[in-house]
């Protein structure tokens, strides 16, 4: 190989590695909103972005919900990640759908939701109505961080606050609404040392809270590369994150196993 050949060939290994640094740059760059979309990036960077979520294909994993007063649910999750599928059999339901006495099974195949009752299907409105909310509901809670990067998502940096001897980045999150509806809000309290969310503030406006949201606080449990909020508590409190004298609502994730290899088949009634 002659010394011009030689040239030639180093300047396109040269050219390539240059457009393959430029290509990754524009990645890991994205255009933000404003330094509140940023903050979200980075803090959806540190637990693990939706596609290293959707890699994983699907997840099951135990749900168990507590009221302040015990009333409990307890069901069994499943879900595809890849269009939303949501399965939930509830072995325990004192607070969702008591008045079926035994196990109840709730489904999102991609189109329909769906109802069962010891096996039989369920065509109560009102019933599925209950169902209509839980399975994307429970869904978002599982993918909530993941998902901070979706379209039609408004950020607003609110400012900083120390709040137990922690320093907190504060960003507002709100929906884009194409009926002029009223969307759900929430309000990170990212922790500037880890970049995680450790509490947010959110409103549901199914149930027609609004005025007054809950905080959640958080804790996370490292699985399979992933940051997953496994530990959950909340009430009722302030925009300023005042908390009420209200006792604590817990929610728990246990048993959670990614790629379990079920396929859409599952979510069907």
């Amino acid at each position: 190989m002659n010394s011009i050949t030689k040239l030639n060939v180093l300047s396109l290994v040269f050219l390539s590695f240059l457009l393959a640094s430029c290509q990754d740059k524009n990645q890991k760059s994205p255009e933000f909103q404003n330094k509140g979309h940023e903050l979200v990036y980075e803090m959806v960077q540190k637990v693990g972005d939706f596609s290293s979520l959707a890699d994983k294909k699907s997840v099951e994993y135990t749900y168990t919900y507590v009221t302040a007063d015990g009333g409990t649910d307890i069901s069994q999750e499943k879900y595809l990640f890849d269009g939303e599928y949501s399965y939930g059999r509830y072995t325990t339901h004192e607070r969702t759908l008591p008045q079926f006495d035994g196990d109840i099974e709730q489904g999102f195949n991609g189109t329909e939701y769906w109802l069962k009752h010891n096996g039989e299907v369920i065509n109560d409105e009102e019933a599925l109505a209950r169902v209509k909310f839980n399975r994307p509901t429970n869904y978002y809670w599982f993918a909530m961080m993941q998902k901070q990067l979706d379209p039609g998502i408004n950020y607003e940096y609110i400012g900083e606050r120390p709040i137990n001897d922690k320093e907190y980045h504060i960003v507002k999150i709100a929906f884009d609404s194409p009926d002029d509806k009223p969307t759900d809000i929430y309000q990170l309290y990212i922790n500037k040392e880890t970049s995680i969310v450790d509490q947010f503030l959110f409103t549901v406006v199914d149930f027609g809270v609004e005025e007054t949201p809950y905080l959640m606080l958080l804790d996370y449990e490292e699985i399979d590369g992933l940051l997953i909020p496994t530990k959950r508590k909340y009430k009722a409190s302030t925009w300023n994150a005042d908390l009420s004298d209200e006792g604590w609502i817990t929610v728990n994730w246990t048993d959670i196993k990614f790629d379990t290899g079920i396929t859409k088949e599952a979510f069907e009634k």
